[in-house]
């Protein structure tokens, strides 16, 4: 059990997990089996990371290598140390992706923030480790700039025979809508990472880019600042996906919720992936080795065998046959109204139709205010769309066709006079509540 013999050497070098185990009475030595492992204390960012000093948390207490921070659901700053060789082992997940999209000159536009958030630097990095392996790969690191990706884009996007932008979902999507650029001669390919989007959102961008094949095109990243991207999405897990978008009542089943998760898949051997009331913690090496660290992404585990017996139809993509983990977004992107749970996803769907869609950007701000007459969804209009009555209204209706097919809580709990949702239209970049450059709340 891989798990095990990492568990051994970072009891025996990281000086902070050492302290872990002494302040709750284990002896490493006695941890011998799968059975014993269970034992084991989930580590936190409370009772663990925040306990101790950086140096402390790596291996044999050295800080070395590059620091990435991340702010975390509290605002408080988290500090998390990594290597080149760390980052040599995440490369595997973008050399995977990359060789679904094909190995041929590829034009690698890093769109995510540059600085010490994890996105930028790290994607950069993992990319060149690539080119070092031989991918035919040429890097271009603008960032989360709109003018200077539209400067060199097509400048040099002409020279390759695919462009690939990874960056935040909201953030691509507003650099695919710029007037004007021919995206369709660029032969597009998406990786994002950072937020749960819907497969209306996919195919929306798709179009707009000029994709022809959102399966073969795409993949979404479950990354963190903690341990780099824990798995990826590949050409089968979209596909699956994709089916169970258009079968709600399937994806209920699958995954006990009324919205669809993030569905990727990933390597044991590399991040071991636990369960725990319905939340996922992980064992991997890195800067900061982290044993059954429990991050509360909401979520749960497939394997591969099992998802193929369930899904209920024969997928036409061959995947890797690595196992399945589906990451919700967290509990924080959703309101109670009537007592029931509505999540920002559930909305997105709404804004991503043929109707709507090309009157707004897809962001909004949901609320529900206390004896609110409906819920409260602020929407962010395209580039030079003028607000009206109508449009609110058709927004309102879309919005309501697709809750309700979604979500059976807010179907059955939510009195139907107050089922409408109440549309506020804000214009384009509206400082208060869609400021550029910062990463959206969807939720308030």
């Amino acid at each position: 059990m891989a798990p095990l013999e990492l568990f051994h050497r970072v009891a025996e070098t990281v000086p902070a997990y050492a302290a872990f185990l002494r302040d709750h009475g284990i002896d490493p030595a006695a941890i011998q089996t799968a059975a014993d492992w269970e034992t084991l204390p989930f580590t936190t960012k409370d009772n663990y990371t925040r306990r101790h000093p950086l140096n402390d948390l790596c291996r044999d207490g050295t800080l070395q290598g590059m620091i990435a921070v991340s702010s975390g659901s509290t605002g408080e700053p988290s500090f998390w140390a990594r290597t080149t060789d760390d980052e040599k082992v995440i490369a595997d997940r973008f050399a995977q992706v990359l060789d679904g999209f094909g190995r041929k000159p590829t034009l690698a536009v890093i769109c995510f923030s540059l600085g010490t958030w994890v996105g930028g630097l790290f994607t950069l990095a993992c990319v060149r480790h690539l080119a070092d392996r031989g991918y035919p790969i040429t890097v271009v690191a603008p960032g989360n700039n709109p003018a200077e990706i539209l400067r060199v884009v097509p400048k040099l996007a002409p020279l390759a025979e695919q462009t690939v932008l990874f960056g935040y979902p909201p953030f691509i999507k507003d650099v695919i809508d710029t007037p004007d650029v021919p995206w369709d001669q660029y032969n597009i390919k998406i990786v994002t990472a950072g937020e749960v989007f819907s497969e209306e959102w996919r195919t929306l961008v798709a179009d707009r880019a000029g994709i022809a094949d959102p399966e073969t095109s795409f993949a979404s990243l479950y990354g963190t600042a903690d341990a780099g991207v824990l798995g990826n999405e590949t050409p089968l897990s979209i596909e699956i996906r994709r089916h169970l978008a258009a079968h709600p009542e399937k994806a209920r089943e699958l995954f006990g919720a009324d919205r669809l998760p993030t569905l990727v898949q990933y390597d044991p051997a590399v991040r071991y992936f636990e369960e725990s009331d319905g939340t996922l913690l992980f064992t991997g090496d890195n800067g900061v080795p982290l044993i059954r660290y429990h991050i509360a992404d909401e979520g749960g585990l497939i394997p591969y065998a099992d998802m193929l017996e369930k899904i209920g139809f024969q997928p036409k993509q061959r995947g890797p046959e690595l196992p399945f983990v589906y990451v919700f977004g967290r509990s924080r992107f959703a309101v109670s109204f009537y007592g029931a749970n509505v999540y920002a996803e559930n909305i997105s769907v709404g804004l991503e139709q043929p109707e709507v869609n090309k009157a707004v950007t897809g962001k909004f701000v949901l609320e529900a205010p206390e004896g609110a007459e409906g819920l409260h969804v602020t929407v962010e209009l395209a580039r030079r769309q003028e607000p009206s009555e109508d449009l609110a209204k058709e927004i309102a209706a879309r919005i309501l066709i697709h809750l309700r097919r979604l979500n059976s809580e807010f179907t059955h709990y939510v009195p139907e006079r107050k089922q409408l949702p109440l549309i506020t239209l804000r214009p384009y970049a509206d400082p208060t509540d869609f400021p550029p450059g910062v990463k959206h709340r969807y939720v308030r």
